[in-house]
């Protein structure tokens, strides 16, 4: 999450939301959002429901839930999704903002 806080204007620049579900309570999710004062959206999900939809994968030898990173566009259609196989597999910012980019231009080229 933290990777996500260096570049969040530049993924504001490409209209994102990010929205980081964790699989933590609500007590201690709120209380790590206000200690790292995370600029994004949280949401807890201890029961792992809305993970268990996106597929993230549980791999109780390597602490737990890998990373998942998935790019949902403006209409709702899962365009991009990266599932970590380890906790550090996590894709760098300039390559998921590549991706909005492009995202965003296929939708202006539809638009036009």
């Amino acid at each position: 999450m933290a990777q996500l806080r260096l570049d969040y204007e530049k993924f504001i620049d490409q209209e994102a939301i990010i929205l980081v579900i964790g699989p933590e309570d609500q007590k201690a999710f709120r209380s790590y959002w206000q200690q790292a004062n995370l600029p994004f959206r949280g949401l807890p999900n201890p029961d792992h429901s809305v993970l268990k939809q996106f597929g993230q994968e549980v791999n109780l030898f390597k602490l737990g839930r890998m990373p998942a990173q998935v790019i949902i566009d403006k209409q709702g259609i899962a365009r991009y999704a990266h599932y970590g196989k380890a906790m550090s597999d996590i894709p760098d910012n300039e390559e998921l903002v590549a991706i909005l980019r492009e995202i965003n231009q296929e939708q202006e080229l539809i638009r036009s």
